[in-house]
């Protein structure tokens, strides 16, 4: 047994060597016996409006267009925003005691809380325990036949529900997601120190309107100025940084829930390094 460890599995990871399924504290979230999930990708961000849930949707996107069976788990309860991204306003069904998942145009599998709620419009007012109980919830109570990949879109922050996520659900990896403003870099660090901490490999870091690039010079404008993305990303071991920048055709899509039908290379490199990891 590690000389550090607390005896306490609220404060560690999935990885940990000490840390046993069903121990006292936290246990994790044990999934039905007809789900078969294969690889799990949690999306987190250190605060909010970076492009979360764009990144989440547009990884689950690729990661569909290379064959794989796709899943997208909206833990993001107080404030969802995937099931607007691919225009899906359906309500879930259960079988035999389990919710079934709802699929996208191109048979990506879902569930958010906008799901089950009568009028999506209807606040979430619940207290942590309450949310993050509900993210257990989909991750056991919902039936993931057959998935090659699940990305999970975290809420913003440090908080209950990425603790949750990283503690309770088998997290092979992270995608970390940032904008270029100098403020955020100490709150990008935030995030990525709670996945260290945490034992949660971090498989890259995705900078959200990086640049502009104009329509009638063809150059790149860095409108929030050029960030210091490579010096965090160096000083944490982190070998891959994507950019997306800002891009009008990218925004009508994902405001017309047309995600699906985005072009762009942003994040191939992301993809690859996940697929090569199987």
């Amino acid at each position: 047994m590690s000389s550090e460890c607390s005896n306490n599995c609220n404060t560690c990871g999935k990885n940990c060597s000490n840390r046993k399924e069903g121990a006292s504290g936290n246990p994790f979230a044990v999934n039905n016996d007809k789900s078969d999930i294969k690889k799990v990708i949690a999306v987190v961000s250190g605060k909010g409006g970076v492009g979360k849930s764009l990144v989440t949707s547009m990884m689950s996107v690729m990661a569909r267009r290379k064959g794989y069976n796709t899943a997208i788990l909206d833990a993001d309860i107080t404030g969802p925003s995937i099931p607007k991204s691919f225009n899906v306003m359906e309500k879930a069904k259960s079988v035999d005691d389990m919710l079934l998942p709802i699929e996208s145009k191109t048979g990506i599998k879902m569930m958010s809380i906008n799901f089950l709620l009568d009028d999506e419009t209807t606040p979430v007012i619940w207290r942590g325990p309450v949310i993050s109980g509900t993210v257990k919830q989909f991750w056991s109570e919902v039936l993931w036949e057959d998935v090659d990949y699940m990305f999970v879109d975290c809420p913003p922050g440090t908080g209950d529900v990425p603790l949750t996520v990283f503690q309770s659900l088998p997290v092979d990896g992270i995608i970390v997601v940032t904008s270029p403003q100098e403020l955020v870099s100490t709150i990008v660090e935030k995030a990525v120190n709670m996945a260290t901490m945490m034992g949660v490999p971090i498989i890259g870091i995705v900078e959200n309107m990086s640049y502009f690039v104009c329509d009638k010079c063809n150059e790149k404008h860095f409108i929030y100025g050029k960030s210091n993305i490579e010096e965090i990303a160096n000083k944490y071991g982190i070998k891959l940084v994507c950019r997306i920048p800002m891009d009008k055709k990218l925004r009508e899509l994902v405001d017309a829930g047309q995600v699906e039908d985005f072009e762009g290379q942003w994040l191939d490199e992301m993809m690859e390094v996940i697929d090569g990891h199987k």
